[in-house]
């Protein structure tokens, strides 16, 4: 199980001190003093967060899926989830975990308010909409609304920038994306599920 970081105040940055395990993702905790925030405000700080972050995910080999801020309270939970080709282990999200919290910790972006830091990969419901998703659900099962032909089911074959190939009831067939909605991993028992540690909304 991954393990987060509960961090002390100190004037003008943070301190780290005893870890404090976590149920799902590496996380981290970075007390600041704390000031009332609405929701237009945290949805303007997800697009300053991904700037600042994107270049670090990127340096790491990594993409970063998406950047989540929610408020509890006095409180505000960061979740940011990325995803590689290789997947993403948990010594690779601890990992790039300690780097996101240095660049956060560098810049004003998180404001007045304490937070805490958590990196996940996608959850298997992660909707299938770039070529990247397609690439790395190769060999899986999926469903997808096609033009024209409408749901199908399939086995993802092969996938690259122009579109995916997948296997119908045994027949090969061949779908530009833009024929394809998002696309749906489906759940087989008995099939290895490479995700790291999803909570049940799929962060």
């Amino acid at each position: 199980m991954p393990e987060g970081q509960r961090h002390a105040p100190k004037p003008g940055q943070a301190r780290p001190s005893q870890p404090r395990p976590s149920r799902a993702q590496p996380s981290q905790t970075r007390p600041r003093p704390a000031v009332a925030g609405g929701s237009q405000e945290i949805g303007r700080d997800e697009g300053r967060i991904a700037d600042v972050i994107g270049p670090v995910i990127a340096a790491a080999g990594m993409d970063l899926e998406s950047v989540r801020v929610s408020a509890a309270g006095r409180r505000r939970l960061l979740r940011v989830v990325v995803d590689s080709d290789r997947g993403v282990s948990l010594d690779d999200a601890a990992a790039i975990s300690r780097k996101l919290s240095a660049a956060l910790d560098a810049t004003p972006v998180m404001g007045d308010f304490p937070y805490t830091l958590e990196v996940s990969s996608p959850g298997v419901d992660r909707p299938l909409t770039d070529p990247r998703h397609w690439r790395r659900a190769v060999g899986r099962l999926v469903q997808v609304t096609a033009a024209d032909a409408g749901p199908i089911s399939g086995r993802v074959l092969a996938a690259d920038a122009d579109g995916v190939t997948l296997d119908v009831a045994g027949d090969h067939r061949r779908f530009g994306y833009a024929a394809l909605g998002a696309g749906a991993v489906q759940v087989e028992f008995g099939h290895p599920q490479t995700e790291l540690g999803a909570t049940g909304d799929g962060h």
